[in-house]
Formats: structure tokens, sequence, C-alpha cells
């Protein structure tokens, strides 16, 4: 019976151990950490092996294939042992997609894959048959084992394609390449670019890749690489034959001579970067043959996805929104550009090797305040220090929430946009958004 160890005891760590045990594998799980109440009584259940709080190495080091959790780095000794020995490591998605023979579409990107994700999966589900996975929801290989979608709208991370070897996705979409997690590609940002697309590593002429023709990094890699797929890019400024762009107020796709038109008045979701959002999906829509009215009362009736520009309450006319979401610069960076009125900023977290600069444009215009939250501040006050008049550091949610009320006056806005990971106060950026909401409903 061949071996199949699962390093993560989470949702994609036991979705896999499920979908590993139904096609026959002998599996075990082992978390470093401790597995969740509801994991466990999955795996117990299920009559799963599996351990916490160590790795047996040993057992893992006998294993036929490993599926690691995309939380854990390729750097750790246990790792580099493994990819030693020849043993394959590799991400839940890699395991899933050979279960499968549904249409998927992969959607990556530094910032906007959730959203554009929720949203495809939004317009599909009116006419087709579809799932929504990876970095969201529940695990894609759960719903490969129970659900048997015709059709997958996966969110991948690129610690995600970091761990695939024949994956390909037949719609790939690359929202945007930023600086991100450059911790775990060796502070190098060419690594990190060269992870986002593997998105494309293994397609074919037959498949397809949708980018943002806007974006510098994304247009400059494919000048300088080739990929075997039809390239559909989508432009806020360009023309565009084969592709999306903007001209006037309407979202113009043409695909194969076919051309359909939306207007962006009536889009529900607000800001540049959601016409983005809205012509990736559309045109994944649009590939996939949903209708013209269908896509369109889908952009008008879809409202975004939670800790996302999350308008939370008004409170003597100050409007609190809730951005939790926003775990690097760029994603803070549409947050800050979307502000209509004076901002007071609450930031920080885990820095991830941030640059701040092309935010200062935006504290200068538009941010009267701003709250560290963090355990260590001082590159936020080394960077904004003499930018504001008022700089304040916290470490509790509540606390920066009554600050904020305090300096807050008819008008403004507080907005929670961290930039930074949230690890170091809070389990996740849920729990910090989920913090955020409740002591503003406590105000």
């Amino acid at each position: 019976m061949k071996q199949l160890v699962i390093l993560g005891g989470g949702e994609s760590g036991v979705g896999t151990a499920l979908l590993g045990q139904a096609k026959g594998y002998d599996v075990f799980v082992s978390d470093k950490g401790i597995i969740q109440e509801k994991y466990k009584e999955v795996l117990i259940y299920n009559e799963i092996e599996w351990e916490e709080l160590q790795h047996t190495t040993s057992r893992i080091l006998n294993a036929d294939v490993v599926m690691k959790s995309p939380g854990i780095p390729d750097k750790v000794d246990l790792i580099e042992k493994l990819i030693g020995k020849n043993i394959p490591v590799i991400s839940e998605i890699e395991f899933a997609a050979k279960y499968t023979n549904a249409t998927l579409v992969g959607i990556t990107g530094s910032n906007g894959k959730t959203t554009t994700a929720s949203l495809t999966h939004h317009i599909l589900k009116q006419e087709l048959n579809v799932g929504l996975a990876g970095n969201i929801g529940d695990s894609f290989a759960k719903q490969v084992l129970e659900d048997d979608f015709k059709n997958y709208v996966l969110e991948i991370s690129s610690f995600q394609l970091d761990g695939i070897v024949d994956f390909k996705p037949n719609i790939a979409v690359l929202t945007n390449i930023t600086p991100d997690h450059l911790d775990r590609y060796d502070y190098k940002f060419e690594n990190y670019i060269d992870s986002k697309f593997r998105i494309a590593l293994n397609q074919t002429k037959d498949d397809y890749l949708i980018y943002d023709a806007d974006d510098q990094v994304i247009t400059n890699w494919l000048k300088e690489n080739t990929i075997q797929s039809t390239l559909l890019p989508f432009s806020l400024i360009k023309t565009i034959e084969n592709g999306a762009y903007l001209d006037n107020e309407n979202i113009k796709i043409t695909i194969d001579n076919n051309q359909i038109i939306m207007p962006t008045k009536n889009l529900a979701l607000e800001g540049k970067h959601n016409i983005k959002n809205a012509m990736a999906a559309s045109t994944v829509a649009h590939l996939l043959k949903i209708r013209k009215q269908t896509i369109r009362e889908s952009l008008e009736n879809f409202h975004g996805v939670e800790h996302r520009l999350e308008q939370v309450l008004k409170i003597n006319k100050v409007q609190y929104v809730n951005d939790s979401k926003a775990t690097n610069v760029n994603a803070t960076y549409y947050a800050l550009e979307s502000m209509d009125a004076p901002t007071v900023w609450i930031v920080g977290g885990v820095d991830k090797g941030n640059d701040y600069t092309e935010l200062f444009p935006f504290i200068n215009e538009k941010v009267k305040a701003i709250i560290c939250l963090g355990i260590d501040n001082e590159k936020l006050m080394e960077n904004f220090g003499n930018m504001v008049d008022i700089i304040i550091e916290t470490q509790f949610m509540s606390e920066a929430v009554k600050i904020a009320y305090k300096v807050a006056e008819a008008g403004d806005n507080v907005l929670l946009s961290p930039a930074c990971a949230s690890f170091d106060l809070f389990e996740n950026y849920e729990d910090r958004g989920r913090q955020f909401k409740n002591a503003v409903r406590n105000l």
C-alpha cells in the first residue's frame, strides 16, 4: 500500500487525507502544532492515523508522497530531508487535480485573487455546476471526493504553486504581481514572480492565461519568457484586440471575434481595481459560454468578500471600514486610493519586508492619524512618524478602535488596512477582521 504523509492537519490537510484514503493510500497526518477539534473529529471518525505537537521523522521519511500545508516553508530541515531522499513533496491542488476531469479555473496574484475567485464563482454558478476551493472555503480535495463538480474555481497562492508538478488549469488568471511574502523567497522578487507564473507552467495552446496588461511586472516577464497558452489580457488604458479593455464606461471583451459589452456604472464593487477584477471574472465567464445577461446581472448584485474593504458601521457620521485582508502594501494602496474622506488608518503586524514608499502620497493627502497595531511597530514609526500629526502605538484591537473613535470627526473614515500579516497578535486575518468589527460594534 502506498504511504501518503500529510504535514499539517488543517483544511487542506484533512481534505487530502480523506481523498487519499478513498483512493487507497495508507494515510498519516502529522502536525507540529495542535490540530483543531473539528479536524481531529473527522480524522478519528474516518480512522485516519494522526499526531500533533511533533513530527515523527522516521515515519515521515518512509512516505511515497508527501502533501505539505502551504504554511510550511521549503527551507525547514524535514522538507530538505524529504527532497534529499527524492520523495515528492506536493501541494493539495497537485494531489486533488489528478482525481477530477473537471474544467479548472486557477486564479492567482498578489491581490484581488479572493475577490476575483468569489466573483467568478458567483457568475458561473448561475448556469454551471461549479465548486469554489483552493485558498478559500472547503478544501479542493474534499470537494473532489464529495461533490465531484464539473467545474472548479480555485484561488491559488504562490506557496501552493510551489508544490505543483503536473497541475494545469484550463483557464489561468493572474490578477497582478507586487512584492509579497519575500521572506519565503530569499528576499528576491524574481523568485516570487517565477512562482506566480507556475500557474501557466503546464498549460498548452488549448488553455488560456488571462492577465493584467497594465502590470509592468507581468508584461516584462511575458516578453522574456514563452508560455504555450492563449493570452487574453485585460486593461484599463490600452485597447485590446483579444481580451478585455475599458472603453469609456464599458468593459469590452473580445474572444475569437465574439464581443460582449458590459457597462461599469452599476458594478456593485467600487474602485478601479474592482473593474479589473470584474474584467478577469467576465472573461472567464465569456470563455465558458455564460450568457451576457447573466454576467451583467451577477456583476451588479455581487457584494464583495468579508474583510476586503467591508463597510462595517457608521457611528457619529464616521464610516468604519474592515480591510483586514490587506496583508501587503499593494492591497493597502488600493484601500487608501478608494478613501474619499480624511482617514484614521490602523496599520501593522508582521512585516514581510515591506516597502511603504508607494503609500506616501496617500498619507500626505488623506491620512490624518495613524494607529500602529503590532508587536514591533518600529519600521512604521520610522516611515510615517514625520508625516502625520498623530501616530500612536497599541497591541490591542479594542484599544486601537477606541483611539480611532476619539480621533475621528464627523465625515471621516476609520480604516483597518494593515499591509502586514496578522500572526503576531491574531490567529489570521479573519480573526483580526472579526475583532475589529466586534470592537466597532461595542463602541
